[in-house]
């Protein structure tokens, strides 16, 4: 009866706070305001970390981005530069379905992503199919973007499969800052 008492409070409060996450709706009103289409048109460049389920880092890059309206769709051409020497390329075609959600489209991402946005952040969330070895992997990854008062914006991204947390992401994006290699 005892452990009953004593589990019973410990499970009830894990319950509440261990399963919680952030809801884009708590960013209505805050500033400054992001606006996707806004921020990554034209240039940009962006410096990031991935670090593996212990917190190791496991790979660090710098992103060089170019933004742009074609018709309907805002194209996002990411050019990324790994510290190892490896390159990658990821396409994004995004369109604004409303004041605040967005829906895009890239060549590793599986499906569409889904996006929304409130005040200075904005929540992408899509699958991405990455080659390990001589497999793919679709990993489920959650964005959290925030842009702060001098332009920097600040991406925080979770990486999961069948559920369970494979890694993070930090990138830290510049508006306008120099792509020059």
């Amino acid at each position: 009866m005892t452990i009953r008492r004593w589990l019973f409070p410990f499970l009830a409060a894990f319950a509440a706070t261990g399963c919680a996450s952030m809801d884009i709706r708590d960013f209505e009103g805050s500033r400054p305001e992001f606006r996707l289409e806004e921020y990554f048109s034209g240039h940009s460049r962006a410096w990031g970390i991935f670090q593996d389920r212990t917190g190791k880092i496991r790979a660090q890059f710098t992103v060089d981005l170019h933004g742009a309206w074609e018709g309907g769709e805002f194209v996002l051409r990411e050019d990324f530069h790994y510290r190892d020497g490896r390159r990658e390329q990821r396409v994004w075609r995004i369109r604004k379905l409303d004041e605040h959600r967005y829906e895009g489209r890239a060549g590793d991402v599986v499906g569409v992503a889904q996006g929304q946005a409130r005040g200075q952040a904005l929540n992408w969330r899509y699958t991405l199919r990455l080659s390990v070895g001589q497999r793919q992997w679709d990993m489920h990854l959650g964005d959290w973007m925030f842009l702060q008062d001098d332009g920097v914006l600040i991406n925080r991204a979770v990486m999961r499969k069948f559920g369970f947390k494979v890694g993070e992401i930090t990138i830290v994006f510049q508006q306008g800052a120099s792509t020059s290699r």
